[in-house]
């Protein structure tokens, strides 16, 4: 009986270290996820601010007469 309370007491140990390690690693996931969203906005931002100024440019390239 001692030697499966002891057992027992190893496995639930074993289980709050695993849900712990997983917390954290689920912490950490959330802030890279979080990082990689705001990088995406930002680039997104960036590649539409690109393509108004192209735009812009062309614009002011006269059409050749044909």
């Amino acid at each position: 009986m001692e030697a499966e309370l002891k057992s027992l007491e190893q496995k639930i140990q074993q289980f709050v270290e695993l849900c712990q390690h997983l917390r954290s690693d689920n912490h950490q996931l959330r802030q890279q996820l979080a990082s990689a969203l705001s990088e995406n906005r930002r680039l997104h931002d960036r590649m539409n601010e690109a393509a108004g100024r192209l735009e812009q440019t062309l614009a002011r390239i006269p059409e050749a007469e044909a």
